[in-house]
């Protein structure tokens, strides 16, 4: 199971930390020795889920290019907990925000959303300008 928080209303240039913290067993995360890959995605209204950044169980990151340079994708092992730092955030930014989980293996972009078999049940980030 994971939940999420941290979502909200903003202004353009703010920052928000997303919060998803994983309980339960999920694919075995945050069990030493296990691999896998936490994802963060968006959706915004009539547009289909997107892929925004990925964290492994190495600690490897990835981005898409809209948000790089402005959100910071991180996990703290010890709190089963992803955060997702926001900054500078823009009017497109606003979204529902989705973190996922997935063992490692299979092939393809961990940015597909169909990689991926468990979710949060989202939190909305809206940005005004």
């Amino acid at each position: 199971q994971l939940v999420e928080s941290g979502g909200g209303s903003v202004q353009a240039g703010a920052s928000l930390r997303l919060t998803c913290v994983v309980s339960g067993y999920c694919f075995g995360s945050y069990v030493p020795g296990s691999t896998y890959v936490l994802g963060r995605f968006r959706q915004a209204p009539g547009t289909s889920r997107e892929g925004i950044a990925t964290i492994d169980s190495d600690g490897s990151t990835a981005y898409i290019e809209s948000v790089k340079d402005r959100f910071t994708i991180s996990q703290d092992k010890t709190k089963m907990t992803l955060y997702l730092q926001m900054t500078n955030l823009r009017p497109e930014d606003t979204a529902m925000y989705f973190c996922a989980a997935e063992g490692w293996g299979g092939e393809g972009s961990w940015l597909d959303e169909s990689r991926y078999s468990y979710w949060g049940q989202g939190t909305q980030v809206t940005v005004s300008s």
